[in-house]
């Protein structure tokens, strides 16, 4: 069975977009870039957010392509083709190789863990990841925790009232100081 995961950056106090609504980070090293790229390669699927879908579509835009240095065409060249799915109620059309959810969150997931395809269900943007923790959908949790405080903005994990003990699998410290965390659910 497919696993779902949720990746991000996040500061050290837990936020994945700051008060001033940049995202952490704003732009980050050639080891972590090379890092997130090869953590890409194992997603079959990307689920995300209306907020994230469309910060996103920054890579699914072929004239940028001339500009983009070695590592910036190696991620665009693994992220064009990953099949997305957006969840969204304002939105009524996506771009690139992505589709709009016809589902509930549940039950899309449901649908791709028994697909025989490859690859994990990742999911992207804060909102849609506590949907999923709420919903226990969520089998591990990786945060590339980058050294800075922001003070505030968007969470890395939901506020809900329940426990979820983990159980670490990996951990990787860059050159840049940046601390890659990478827990399964224990069930």
């Amino acid at each position: 069975m497919r696993s779902v995961t949720y990746s991000m950056g996040v500061s050290l106090d837990g936020y994945i977009v700051g008060p001033d609504r940049a995202i952490i980070p704003t732009a980050p090293d050639e080891e972590v870039f090379r890092f997130v790229t090869d953590e890409i390669r194992e997603v079959g699927v990307h689920l995300l957010g209306r907020r994230l879908y469309e910060t996103m579509l920054y890579w699914e835009t072929d004239d940028r392509d001339a500009s983009f240095d070695e590592s910036e065409l190696k991620w665009a060249a693994v992220w064009k083709p990953l099949p997305k799915v957006v969840f969204s109620t304002t939105l009524s059309a996506v771009q690139g190789n992505a589709r709009l959810a016809s589902r509930g969150l549940a039950e899309e997931i449901e649908r791709l863990r028994a697909d025989p395809d490859e690859g994990n269900i990742a999911i992207g943007g804060a909102t849609l990841a506590a949907e999923a923790a709420a919903l226990d959908l969520i089998d591990e949790y990786r945060a590339r925790v980058y050294p800075m405080l922001v003070g505030g903005g968007i969470p890395f994990f939901p506020r809900h009232e329940r426990r979820v003990d983990l159980e670490l699998v990996e951990t990787r410290t860059f050159t840049s100081k940046v601390v890659y965390l990478r827990y399964r659910v224990a069930r």
